[in-house]
C-alpha cells in the first residue's frame, strides 16, 4: 500500500509588526480573524498563518514595468513611512493583465487556522437557496473539447493541456453571503489556503487551493507541484484503491514528471543547491488525491524574492501545459471563456523578500449576485475525455457544498 501523508507546511517567516504571530497564541485567534472578515476586506489563510487586512490600501501600480519591481517599489515606499508592510492580493493567469495587489495599511496575523481548536467546529449550513447552476461548457462539449486537445496532442502539438469549464451558479433575488461562504469552505479544509480577496470594483475572488506555488524564507525556496489527480470515495476501502491505483497511474505519473521538470528547470537559475525527490507522495483534500512533490532550494542570491521566483515559475505546467505557448493556444482556442484569476496566483509578501505564493485554484469569482466556479483536469495524449469530465465535476464539490448547491 502507498504511503499516504499531507503536505509538509513550508515554513516562511514572520509577516510585519501588525501582523506577527504570537508564539503562544490564544485560542480562537485565527478563527477571530475569519469571523471578522467582510466584502471588501483581504482574508488569506495558509498552513503558516491567517492574514486580515482591513481598511485603506494602496494599490501596486499597473506602470508596465516587471510586476517583481513594482512590488518591491510600492513596499520600499511604504517602509520609508517607518512600516513593516506586506503586499497581498492577486495576479491573473494572463500576467499581461493587471493584477490586483496591495500594500493595506493595516494588517491582522493569528496562527493557521489548522492550529485553532475553534475550527473543528461545525460551520452553519448553507441557506436552503433555490440554486440556479449553468455549466460552461456543458459536459458534453467540454469532453468533446478534450478530445480535440488529445487528437491534437497525438499530432504533435503539445505535450499537455490544461482544460477548464466553468459553473455560474446563483439565487434569483439573493446575493450570495461571501462571509458565511468563506468560512465554511475554511472549516470544510483547514489545512490548506483559503481566500477572498478583491479583484475589482464589486468583484471578490474567494476559494480554498491544495497547491503552494512557492515560498520563501531567507535563504530558502519551497515549491509543491500538484499534478495527477483522482476523486476520493467515502468508501474507505475504495477511497485507499483509487489513492493506490493513483500513484501507479503510468499517465499520471508522466503528467505530474512533466510538471516537476518545469518547475525545476525555472527554480535552478535562482538556487545554488536544488533538491528534487525522485517520486512522488499522495496528498488528499476533502474530495481528491493529488500526486506531490516537494521541491526545496536554496538561494544563490539573498536579493531574491519570493515573487521573483513566482513569476519565473507561472504558469506550471499543472495549470496550462507543455510546451507553454503551445498549451495557451489550445486554451484560447477551445475554452469559451476568459480565465481571469483562476489559474493565476495570489499571496502575500513583505519587503525583506519573503512570503509565499499560492496557486490559483478551487474558487470562484463573486459579482452582480453570481458565484463563477472554476475547474481543470490536465490532458496528455492518453486521456480519456469522460474521465477528465469527471474530475473537474468533483473539484467542484468542495464550493458547491460550501455553498449548498449540486450539479
Amino acid at each position: 500500500m502507498p504511503t499516504v501523508r499531507p503536505v509538509a507546511a513550508p515554513p516562511v517567516p514572520p509577516a510585519p509588526a501588525a501582523a506577527d504571530v504570537p508564539a503562544h497564541p490564544a485560542v480562537g485567534a485565527a478563527t477571530a480573524l475569519l469571523d471578522a472578515y467582510r466584502p471588501g476586506d483581504r482574508f488569506l489563510a495558509t498552513p503558516t498563518r491567517t492574514l486580515l487586512a482591513q481598511g485603506p490600501v494602496t494599490d501596486v501600480p499597473d506602470d508596465g514595468s516587471p510586476l517583481p519591481e513594482r512590488v518591491r517599489a510600492a513596499l520600499g515606499r511604504a517602509r520609508e513611512g517607518g512600516e513593516r508592510p506586506v503586499v497581498l492580493g492577486a495576479v491573473p493567469f494572463d500576467t499581461a493583465a493587471p493584477a490586483a495587489l496591495a500594500v493595506p495599511s493595516r494588517v491582522r496575523t493569528g496562527p493557521p487556522l489548522q492550529a485553532d481548536p475553534l475550527v473543528t467546529l461545525p460551520a452553519d449550513p448553507p441557506e436552503a437557496l433555490d440554486w440556479k447552476v449553468l455549466e460552461v461548457p456543458a459536459p458534453e462539449a467540454y469532453a468533446r473539447a478534450t478530445a480535440e486537445a488529445v487528437a491534437r496532442m497525438k499530432a504533435g502539438e503539445a505535450e499537455k493541456v490544461v482544460l477548464a469549464r466553468t459553473l455560474e451558479v446563483s439565487a434569483p433575488g439573493r446575493d450570495p453571503d461571501l462571509g458565511a461562504l468563506l468560512g465554511r469552505l475554511a472549516r470544510f479544509d483547514p489545512s490548506g489556503h483559503t481566500f477572498a480577496l478583491p479583484v475589482g470594483p464589486g468583484r471578490t475572488l474567494l476559494g480554498a487551493s491544495p497547491e503552494l506555488l512557492v515560498a520563501r524564507r531567507g535563504g530558502r525556496l519551497v515549491a509543491n507541484p500538484l499534478a495527477g489527480s483522482a476523486p476520493r470515495s467515502a468508501d474507505l476501502a475504495e477511497d485507499v484503491r483509487r489513492a493506490a491505483a493513483l500513484l501507479d497511474s503510468a499517465k499520471d505519473l508522466h503528467e505530474h514528471a512533466v510538471v516537476v521538470e518545469q518547475v525545476r528547470r525555472a527554480m535552478a537559475p535562482y538556487c545554488s543547491a536544488l533538491d528534487v525527490p525522485a517520486r512522488p507522495a499522495l496528498v488528499r483534500t476533502a474530495t481528491m488525491w493529488h500526486l506531490s512533490t516537494t521541491v526545496t532550494g536554496t538561494l544563490a542570491d539573498p536579493d531574491t524574492t519570493a515573487l521573483d521566483v513566482a513569476v519565473a515559475l507561472h504558469p506550471t505546467p499543472a495549470v496550462c501545459g507543455t510546451p507553454t505557448a503551445a498549451a495557451r493556444r489550445m486554451i484560447a482556442d477551445v475554452e469559451p471563456f476568459d480565465r481571469g484569476f483562476y489559474t493565476g496566483m495570489l499571496g502575500w509578501q513583505d519587503a525583506s523578500g519573503d512570503g509565499e505564493w499560492v496557486v490559483t485554484l478551487r474558487c470562484a469569482e463573486a459579482v452582480d449576485g453570481l458565484l463563477r466556479l472554476y475547474a481543470g483536469a490536465g490532458v496528455v495524449p492518453a486521456s480519456d475525455p469522460l474521465a477528465e469530465t469527471a474530475e473537474t465535476a468533483a473539484k467542484f464539490r468542495t464550493f458547491l457544498s460550501a455553498v449548498g448547491a449540486s450539479l
